[in-house]
């Protein structure tokens, strides 16, 4: 299993894309997708993204200067992908900032395994485990108590817990949550992220006290401990 993360996949070929979005998002991730260089650097650069899973040979503008361009102001991690297995291909990308490299065809577990790596790597300042009142989450095993409860998450459940968690006592709007939970495209108009909230809500509150998920009227949802819930 990978971290939750926001993924953006640049690849213009569509099996290949479609394999890879669907099996991250399997895995709990936001995948955003970009078929050329043009529009994966435009998304790159207007959005913060855990990883970026980036095809060396794009339309539009090659995944080389992508990267170079990038590097100028992000050190946002790319593994790069390739089908041509040519040591001065690998080189190069690195030399551009690549932080990994994958030669085509590729088992998907071990992409996985490197994007975990990558994404722990980038994240190691941050604390493997978090915790508001006795809700405890940890996600290196990403699974998540109540005391010594312990509360079954579906990958997404768990993906929209870790949102809140990790922003705890910040107010997120559906759209925040939409697109930090699932992608870009997310068609806000639906009613997904509500009976998302409605669903995990009845996990991690409804069989305890004190509640932690609060929904702001007008405003967004949530997660922390209030002073006149824990003295009840």
């Amino acid at each position: 299993m990978v971290f939750s993360m926001k993924v953006l996949i640049v690849e213009d070929e569509l099996k290949t894309a479609d394999y890879l979005r669907k099996g991250l998002t399997e895995q709990g991730c936001a995948v955003d997708v970009a078929h050329d260089g043009i529009d994966g650097q435009h998304m790159a650069m207007q959005h913060d993204y855990d990883v970026i899973v980036l095809d060396v040979m794009l339309p539009g503008q090659d995944g080389f200067s992508l990267l170079r361009t990038l590097r100028a102001v992000k050190q946002t991690p790319v593994i790069m992908l390739t089908a041509r297995d040519r040591v001065e291909d690998r080189i190069k990308g690195l030399h551009e900032g690549a932080d990994d490299y994958l030669v085509k065809p590729f088992s998907f577990l071990e992409l996985l395994a490197r994007l975990q790596a990558l994404n722990r790597r980038g994240r190691s300042q941050e604390p493997v485990q978090l915790r508001i009142g006795d809700l405890h989450i940890d996600l290196i095993s990403r699974k998540a108590y109540r005391g010594r409860t312990r509360i079954d998450l579906t990958a997404k459940e768990f993906a929209l817990l870790v949102v809140l968690a990790r922003r705890q006592g910040e107010i997120l709007t559906k759209t925040a949550i939409a697109e930090l939970v699932w992608d870009m495209n997310f068609d806000s108009n639906t009613n997904v992220v509500e009976v998302a909230i409605k669903r995990l809500r009845a996990k991690i509150d409804t069989p305890f006290s004190p509640r932690l998920l609060h929904t702001i009227r007008g405003m967004g949802y949530v997660l922390e401990l209030r002073s006149e819930e824990a003295g009840r």
